[in-house]
């Protein structure tokens, strides 16, 4: 079983996204009592984006259980910024549920040439998304270094 090391690079993503979600908290508009306050899209999208590079690594481990979270959780954060962003185009956000269902069929197979091949198209879906809204220059890719040194992607005990 091949062993992931934190290279520097990673620590260095790490660190940003710390820097981030800190920087994020700080400029959070206070919610008036008894509100929960909305989170920021930004706040959303690099949530999707974690998920996204997490649920990479579960499903390229076969870890289907962890593959089959985050997907559900990245699901779930484009309905958030749907619900709560109503100016993204709808069309964006209705695209990805063909490539999420894809990656959740190849989950449920427990196939990962067909994940992989899956979660390039939810790739090819996020990054269609951020060309129509004029944020070409968010593209994603598949990860090439992993983040998260601190998590076994391994498939747990039963």
């Amino acid at each position: 079983m091949k062993m992931f090391t934190l290279a520097k690079p990673a620590a260095g993503i790490i660190g940003a996204l710390a820097l981030v979600g800190t920087i994020s908290l700080a400029g959070a508009q206070q919610p008036r009592e008894g509100e929960r306050p909305q989170p920021r899209l930004a706040d959303l999208m690099q949530g999707a984006q974690v998920g996204h590079i997490k649920l990479w690594y579960a499903g390229k481990a076969g870890n289907w259980g962890l593959a089959t979270y985050e997907t559900k959780q990245l699901k779930t954060r484009l309905e958030d910024a749907a619900q709560l962003y109503q100016s993204l185009p709808v069309n964006d956000v209705t695209t990805m549920a063909k490539p999420i269902q894809a990656v959740s069929a190849a989950i449920a197979a427990k196939d990962v040439r067909e994940f992989a091949r899956a979660y390039d198209e939810l790739t090819a879906g996020c990054n269609s998304c951020h060309q129509s809204v004029k944020l070409g220059f968010v593209h994603l890719r598949t990860p090439s270094s992993n983040p998260f040194s601190d998590q076994n992607f391994a498939p747990g005990k039963k």
